[in-house]
């Protein structure tokens, strides 16, 4: 067999097992909508994150400890995570276009101003500017911790590392005292509608981030990365850069312009 610069994958079961997986999620979420059976969906959502984990640790285990990533390799999951991130571009591109086709034209339904009649908007100098602030630090950490693997400085790889998930963590919780102090909900019209959606789709990415992250400080302190080869950190690093960009985008245009 001649010799090539990329990767085969032994034959393994997860990519058909979580398919399988991820298909009983609508069947679930429709039998719940119908009869309040929560089994089916609870299990689809366990039995996906439990087959993600080993199938990730999987990959782990060919980048790490087998070698299996080389420089071809890692090109083309550096390409394949800069592709997801723009299909994530594409997805909050929806929100932003829902809501400036209403907030630029309110229709009479909604009083004919902006924002609708009845709605008390949160205050943007308050909660979402102390939000802004700690994502923008956490893109400051992130990158000093980038730095330093690149440059072999480990401990404080790890100190801006740990930093960075720790400011994740804050800002959900800040973004959840928020939420408890909206004096509207998603059922209030199209303002409701495109706030917590795209807000809560935000937090949404940022635990999935702060998630990415932390198992990045796992493999730190174990040493899975060194100068040349940290393509997972990588990949959430971009991620977290990705996060940090839209919520400055929500900020500027629902919290600061739409209020």
């Amino acid at each position: 067999m001649p010799r090539q610069p990329f990767h085969l994958v032994e034959f393994s079961p997860w990519p058909l097992l979580v398919s399988m997986s991820i298909l009983a999620m609508p069947i679930g979420l429709i039998n719940y909508l119908r009869s309040g059976d929560l089994n089916l969906l609870s299990l689809s959502l366990l039995t996906t994150a439990v087959i993600s984990v080993v199938w990730w640790r999987d990959v782990i285990r060919e980048s790490t400890f087998q070698g299996f990533h080389g420089f071809h390799v890692t090109k083309g999951l550096k390409i394949g995570v800069a592709l997801f991130i723009l299909s994530e571009v594409c997805f909050f591109f929806a929100f932003f276009w829902a809501y400036f086709h209403s907030s630029l034209a309110p229709t009479i339904e909604v009083g004919a101003h902006w924002p609708p009649t009845g709605i008390e908007t949160l205050k943007a100098f308050q909660v979402p500017l102390l939000n802004t602030s700690v994502l923008l630090l956490s893109g400051v950490s992130i990158t000093w911790s980038h730095h330093s693997i690149e440059e072999g400085k480990y401990s404080s790889a790890n100190q801006g590392l740990l930093l960075t998930v720790i400011l994740g963590v804050y800002f959900l919780f800040l973004q959840y005292g928020e939420y408890m102090e909206t004096g509207f909900s998603m059922a209030d019209g199209i303002y409701g509608s495109c706030f917590f959606l795209a807000t809560g789709f935000h937090g949404t990415h940022v635990a999935v981030g702060a998630t990415f992250l932390t198992v990045c400080l796992f493999r730190l302190y174990y040493f899975h990365f060194n100068k040349q080869h940290h393509v997972g950190f990588l990949a959430a690093a971009w991620y977290w850069h990705f996060v940090d960009v839209v919520w400055l985008f929500l900020y500027v245009s629902i919290y600061w312009w739409g209020s």
